[in-house]
């Protein structure tokens, strides 16, 4: 998942861009024939050069035989980038404008309602006809996880790879302290009264939510809003935005007890390093819970390639669903709730040959050519079938691809989403820090009105 911190908005893109008529870059490969273009933030020997090789090396070879088999004439070609994601973003953006650009294009998931507004995007079935919502591949794509290429209600992209965050705590010191396990909190408080019983083990910090500015936008999608989620909202829905609402007050006041009432290090919160810190003192022991994403359990605490290696991770790391604030409080009625992050693949609404770069699209998504991407890691994907088969051996993240997945939510997909994740960061960092939780709303509220536009905008 691609995270960014200086957004550019590319409603508002200064370049000089004449009007041209539809084009695309579908051109002609011969008499009978097309060519279509792929890009990508991929370069082969640099950034996601696995990405890259997969399209150069798998998916066009497979492709163009594919259709010459049904008897059509069909070259791809591969547009490689290696930039930062904002240069890309913006080259994309600017492709696009100008009503040129490849035919598949691989966008960040957070990205797609931004360039939707600004007419960069068109739904899929507007531009690949009804084969779209015939697709076998909806089916293996769970509700939520559409999501994340739905803007207004509308498709535009195609998930790829997707994630899920989960609490995670250590079953020996749950042992210590008398807690049972498998452990499945079913509302915050249940989360708080294990946290006061962990809070008896000496050297224990018993639950790391993160929090302030320092955690950045780890605070957002490990912490705050998986919490509002768990109020029953979304940070951005109808059209308006979070205010002083109750549900941000009630997460507000969640972090108020974590970090006034001694069962979270506040200090942590506020280092530069404060994540990578927590992630060692779990793997130390020294934490009993731990919200993260699927990421810690791959990347952090493998105990083979990790970054904080846990030797026996397997059998003492327990992991479970974030719950509600109470059961059936949280977004469309849901016991249990969680937050995700990916990338999607959209069409360029000017090809001139709309129908075959649906096809090739589809065809990416295909579970053959997911499990090519994948070349034999264990990673979740955004088709429940390929992780049925993908995860087999790995129970937490087949634990994430079939009860995480389905309950989960999506950021939105706005230029100025980046701007109130950081409001809502300082929200935390205030409570954190001692001010009242009333204080820090009417400080975030402020900070947000003057964001999107004004009161109008908001939903209090």
């Amino acid at each position: 998942m691609r995270l960014f911190h200086r957004p550019v908005l590319i409603a508002t893109l200064t370049t000089a861009v004449l009007t041209l008529p539809a084009c695309g870059s579908g051109t002609p490969a011969g008499k009978d024939g097309v060519t279509l273009t792929i890009t990508a933030n991929a370069i082969s020997g640099g950034k996601n050069t696995a990405a890259a090789e997969w399209i150069k090396q798998w998916v066009i070879p497979r492709f163009e035989a594919a259709q010459k088999a049904a008897g059509r004439e069909v070259r791809v070609l591969f547009q490689p980038n290696g930039v930062g994601d904002e240069q890309y973003k913006t080259k994309v953006a600017l492709d696009l404008k100008s009503r040129t650009g490849a035919d598949v294009i691989d966008l960040d998931g957070i990205w797609v309602g931004e360039f939707a507004q600004a007419g960069y995007l068109k739904p899929l079935t507007e531009l690949g006809g009804t084969a779209v919502e015939t697709w076998e591949g909806w089916k293996q794509i769970p509700q939520a996880v559409q999501g994340l290429g739905i803007f207004d209600g509308k498709k535009y992209g195609l998930p790829q790879g997707t994630d899920g965050r989960v609490l995670y705590y250590n079953r020996d010191l749950f042992g210590k302290a008398g807690l049972p396990e498998p452990w499945q909190p079913k509302s915050w408080q249940e989360i708080l009264d294990a946290g006061a019983a962990l809070r008896r083990l000496p050297g224990v910090t018993p639950i790391q939510i993160n929090a302030g500015t320092a955690m950045g936008e780890a605070t957002t999608m490990q912490g705050a809003l998986p919490l509002l989620a768990g109020t029953g909202t979304e940070i951005y829905t109808g059209g308006k935005w979070a205010g002083s609402s109750q549900a941000v007050k009630d997460v507000l006041e969640f972090y108020r007890q974590i970090y006034s009432g001694g069962l979270g290090d506040p200090k942590l919160q506020q280092e530069a390093k404060g994540r990578d810190k927590s992630f060692a003192e779990f793997a130390d022991g020294r934490i009993g819970i731990l919200a993260e994403g699927d990421y810690f359990w791959r990347a952090v605490v493998d105990p083979k390639t990790g970054v904080a290696p846990m030797a026996e991770r397997d059998r003492v790391v327990g992991y479970a669903r974030i719950p509600a604030k109470r059961p059936g409080a949280g977004v469309r009625g849901q016991d249990f709730v969680s937050m995700s992050g990916g990338a999607v693949r959209v069409l360029n609404p000017f090809s001139e040959h709309p129908r075959q770069a649906w096809e090739l699209l589809s065809f990416m998504h295909s579970a053959e050519a997911v499990k090519a991407e994948l070349a034999g890691a264990a990673r979740v994907t955004s088709r429940s079938d390929v992780n049925a088969e993908v995860l087999a051996a790995d129970p937490m993240l087949r634990f994430v691809s079939e009860e995480v997945l389905p309950i989960t939510v999506y950021r939105p997909g706005l230029a100025v989403y980046p701007q109130v994740s950081a409001a809502l960061q300082e929200a935390t960092a205030d409570v954190v820090s001692g001010k009242p939780v009333q204080e820090a709303a009417t400080a975030y509220r402020a900070k947000v009105e003057r964001l999107v536009g004004g009161s109008g905008n908001i939903s209090d």
